[in-house]
């Protein structure tokens, strides 16, 4: 299997070749485009009871699709559905911890579970559970933004922004806390910060869709018109929950 990154870090793309036989696993809705000798099967992630935990309390979706070259080798472009980045990490018989949303694809001996992250992770607003990707293969991450890697040694703790989550090797525990006292928690705009311990790697996102959405929702025309008009009416709706 090849995996070509374009486009980075604001509109990647996966340009994935496979060998004739060869298969790739990846989050439903990632395919961009493909050759006509792939074939697709759509299973449940994990089986039913593991499909469902995943997708009510892990944010992930239900299905998976698995793409197979067949009769010679073929290709596949993959993206996801926010613009930013993609990074293909290579798992030799270790496990890696992805923050909800940012799976795209895997090798189909990679094996995705769920890991309870304790009731910390809810306040650090990543849901309760983490997706768990182990085994030996290579696997595909998606951001909002670029992705930037932070080699930890285990000497001195790291400080990231509970949005800004990507993925960490096992090697690395964290902890969620306040970036100061009270009065810098809600007023400095900093919110809760996860504080990695350990040895490890650690991916973040250079953008926050909880920042972004921050952003947005204060600016979004009211029901009753306004600067966006009809179509600015309705995506304020549907972001409240209306």
């Amino acid at each position: 299997m090849n995996i070509d990154i374009r486009y980075q870090p604001a509109y990647s793309l996966a340009i994935v070749g496979l060998n004739p036989e060869e298969s790739i696993q990846a989050e439903a809705g990632a395919m961009v485009s493909m050759s006509p000798n792939l074939e697709v099967a759509t299973a449940m992630k994990g089986g039913m009871l593991g499909a469902l935990t995943r997708t009510v309390l892990g944010g992930e979706t239900l299905f998976a699709n698995t793409f197979t070259a067949k009769g010679g080798p073929g290709e596949i472009t993959l993206a996801p559905s926010l613009p930013g980045d993609i990074a293909t990490l290579p798992l030799n018989n270790a496990t890696l911890l992805v923050q909800s949303g940012s799976f795209l694809a895997s090798s189909p001996q990679i094996n995705l579970d769920l890991k309870w992250g304790g009731a910390k992770t809810f306040f650090g607003s990543e849901g309760l559970f983490l997706l768990k990707a182990s085994g030996t293969g290579q696997i595909v991450l998606s951001s909002y933004g670029a992705i930037h890697k932070i080699p930890l040694d285990g000497r001195q703790s790291y400080l990231c922004d509970t949005g800004h989550v990507v993925a960490f090797t096992q090697g690395l525990i964290f902890d969620v806390r306040r970036v100061g006292g009270w009065k810098s928690t809600l007023l400095s705009g900093e919110g809760l910060v996860c504080e990695f311990r350990g040895a490890g790697d650690l991916y973040i996102q250079t953008r926050s869709t909880q920042a972004f959405l921050s952003w947005l929702i204060p600016r979004l025309p009211g029901r009753s018109g306004g600067g966006g008009g009809a179509a600015g009416g309705v995506l304020g709706n549907i972001l409240r929950g209306d």
